[in-house]
């Protein structure tokens, strides 16, 4: 299993980003992914996941202001982040699903995460 984070960096408070997850090494369209975030000397914060069959779930805290997607046909999940808040910088991780319907914390395989700084 292999997931590669990109689309992290600055964006300014209200603004917008979108990262990206590459998968390869199992077949994508049959588990569930999703995301995680972290800020340095805190936990891990589960932030939204995505059924095999696109059905989606979000944290309160990014409700209403993130959307997460996947496309099947290029093994990639997306997380369009919009209204980005100061609170929402934390390093970014893909994550995917020990099966179909996955929710956190049963993600067992992380990428190496994505830099988020939003800031003006």
């Amino acid at each position: 299993v292999q997931l590669v984070e990109s689309g992290g960096g600055l964006v300014q408070p209200g603004g917008s980003l979108r990262l990206s997850c590459a998968a390869s090494g199992f077949t994508f369209s049959s588990y569930a992914m999703g995301w995680a975030r972290q800020v340095p000397g805190k936990g891990l914060e589960w932030v939204s996941g995505i059924y095999s069959d696109g059905s989606t779930y979000y944290a309160d805290s990014v409700k209403g202001r993130i959307t997460i997607s996947r496309d099947n046909a290029k093994n990639t999940m997306y997380l369009q982040m919009n209204s980005q808040k100061p609170e929402d910088t934390a390093e970014y991780y893909c994550a995917k699903g020990e099966y179909d319907s996955a929710e956190w914390p049963d993600f067992g395989s992380w990428g190496k995460g994505t830099q988020v700084t939003v800031s003006s």
